[in-house]
This record gives C-alpha cells, sequence and structure tokens, in this order.
C-alpha cells in the first residue's frame, strides 16, 4: 500500500512538471496577446533545456523498455545459468564487454539493467553491462573520434581507461553487495507474472512482451521526467562559471569536469562534442574524466536508478564511480608524462 501510494505521487509530480513545463512554453507563444504576466528569461530557458533533454532521451528509453520485454518474456533464468560464467571475474568481463558493442544511453540501458538482473544476472555483471553500455560502444567512439577532429588518441584512451574504470567499479561491487540490490520484484512492481514459461503460444508472448514493455515506460518514463526537469533547473539557475572557481591544477579541472557531467546529464552519444569545446579552458584529462564519469552516472540517471535500485547501493555505486573515475584519469595523466 505505502509503496502504491509512493509510486501514485511520483506519477502525479511527473504529470504536473511535464503540464506545467508545456503551458508556459504555449503560454510564452502567447505574451504578445496578455500582458497579465511576463515570464523570465530563465524560465523560458528551463523550458528548452527540460524538452530538449526528454527529446534526447526518450528514443533510447523506447528502445531500452522493448528490449527489457524481450527479456521479460523470452529469457527464461535457465537461459541465464547458461550463458553467464559462474565464475565472478569472467562474469564482471562479459558484462563489460556485452556492454561495450551494445549501442545504449545511460537512461534507456537503466530498464534493461533491471530485468536482466531481475532474471538471475549477477549484480556485478549487470553494473559492467550498465556502466560500458553507455560509455564505448560503437556509436559513442565514433562521435568522439569525429568530436576530437578525427583524433583517435581521446577515442582510444575513452574507450581503454573507460573499459579499465567499469573492471574496478564491478569487481568492487562484486565484494561488497552479494543480493540483486532491487527495491521491488518485477512481478511486485506491475502485478503480473513472468509469461516466458508454460505453454504459451509465440503471439501471446509478443503481446505479453508489449504490455511489459508499456508498463515499464511508464515506470521509467516518470524518473526521466523528474530527472531531466531537475537536471535542467540546476543548468539554469547554477551558474557553470562559478565551479571554474575550483579548476585550479590538474585535480581541480578533473573535479570541476566531472561536477559538469553529472549536473549537465548529457546524452552519451552527443557529450564528445560539449566535451570538446571545453578543450581550450581545461587540459586534456579533465576533458577526459568529462567523457568518462558523465555515460557512466549523472543527474537524471542516479533519479531513475534510484526507482530500481535500494538507495544505500546507489550512492555507494556514485561514490565508487566517481573515486575510480577521478583515480583511473589522473592516473594515466601521470603515467603519460
Amino acid at each position: 500500500m505505502t509503496f502504491r501510494l509512493y509510486n501514485t505521487l511520483l506519477d502525479v509530480t511527473a504529470i504536473l512538471a511535464f503540464v506545467l513545463v508545456a503551458y508556459f512554453v504555449t503560454y510564452s507563444q502567447r505574451v504578445g496577446e496578455s500582458t497579465l504576466m511576463i515570464l523570465p528569461d530563465s524560465f523560458k530557458q528551463l523550458n528548452t533545456i527540460f524538452l530538449s533533454l526528454i527529446i534526447e532521451a526518450i528514443p533510447f528509453v523506447l528502445i531500452g523498455v522493448l528490449i527489457a520485454g524481450c527479456i521479460q518474456i523470452f529469457v527464461t533464468e535457465e537461459h541465464v545459468k547458461r550463458w553467464i560464467p559462474e565464475n565472478k571475474y569472467r562474469a564482471i568481463l562479459m558484462g563489460c564487454l556485452v556492454g561495450a558493442v551494445f549501442p545504449a544511453c545511460e537512461c534507456g540501458i537503466v530498464p534493461i539493467v533491471r530485468r536482466l538482473v531481475a532474471k538471475g544476472v549477477p549484480l556485478h555483471a549487470g553494473i559492467g553491462f550498465l556502466l560500458t553500455g553507455p560509455l564505448i560502444n560503437p556509436i559513442v567512439i565514433l562521435s568522439t573520434f569525429m568530436a576530437f577532429g578525427n583524433d583517435i588518441r581521446m577515442a582510444g584512451l575513452r574507450m581503454g581507461v573507460g573499459f579499465i574504470a567499469a573492471l574496478l567499479i564491478s569487481l568492487f561491487i562484486s565484494s561488497f553487495f552479494r543480493s540483486n540490490q532491487l527495491k521491488h520484484t518485477v512481478s511486485g512492481l506491475y502485478g503480473s507474472e513472468n509469461t516466458s514459461t508454460g505453454d504459451v503460444s509465440f503471439m501471446d508472448k509478443l503481446k505479453g512482451m508489449c504490455v511489459h514493455s508499456i508498463d515499464e515506460f511508464f515506470d521509467m518514463g516518470k524518473y526521466l521526467i523528474i530527472g531531466a526537469f531537475v537536471a535542467a533547473f540546476v543548468q539554469t539557475y547554477v551558474q557553470a562559471q562559478s565551479l571554474f572557481l575550483f579548476g585550479e591544477g590538474m585535480m581541480g579541472a578533473t573535479g570541476v569536469m566531472m561536477g559538469l557531467a553529472f549536473f549537465l546529464s548529457l546524452c552519451s552519444e552527443a557529450d564528445a562534442f560539449i566535451g570538446a569545446s571545453f578543450s581550450s579552458l581545461f587540459p586534456p584529462t579533465a576533458v577526459l574524466a568529462f567523457l568518462i564519469y558523465g555515460p557512466m552516472i549523472d543527474l537524471k540517471n542516479t533519479i531513475m536508478l534510484l526507482s530500481v535500485f535500494k538507495s544505500k547501493f546507489v550512492f555507494i555505486l556514485l561514490l565508487t564511480i566517481t573515486v575510480v573515475v577521478f583515480v583511473c584519469t589522473i592516473t594515466i595523466s601521470l603515467v603519460g608524462r
């Protein structure tokens, strides 16, 4: 009962946030007709950023929930046991490698990981997939190569350092968390049973996949809307220039760029072009940290993860990603001198 009330409140909050922004977008177009209220330019900027984040993320979320629906219906626990190595280290390596060739953004991959973990994929393997999927898939590496003037060095560093960081983070998670850390079981979340077993026709399975995908989309959608609104609010009302005061020195600049990556909540397929624009202000190490940290964890992604996993786990994962990415990028900088 408590979970349903909490879920309903989130639904209402997300709907209100979306309706509020949509209303003021249309209202701002009629300012010339009415002078009862003049919206500040900052609110118009918030509208633009919010809608751009939503439009940018929705296609990947749709792909993610469709894949999640397929996993729920067509992949059984027996399949998972056959495919995933029992050895912890091999399972982590497999999770990272599969993620590396799987084109997904940090929002669209969350429902996929939830389904995989609920099906019995070890948490550490799921985290490896979660981290490398948005970071070093072929589309992201190609966009990085193009953003930095067809320079293979930054794309190679993003792929290599990012993969090593994902391995280290997954190993840390495997040492401290044994259970799947999910807040709720999938069947408990939607009130439906797994239809992948038993004598069920293909058309019934296909229908079940669509139903699960729709449920997943609306469940993830409200967190995406709330996360995008918070990210847009921070981008609008928190001056990025104020962060530059802490950007002196290699460590300070790296910390600032990681903070920007978290709050900007950019899509991993396009963040390389933003990162390249900072090349004249920050050293390559800080830009590299920006490119690695953002796809692994950002503001809207954190809110979506909090809807899926236990809060303690999410905050420890956030802290682990922050420390490992910071140390790895600084270490690469020192070794490269």
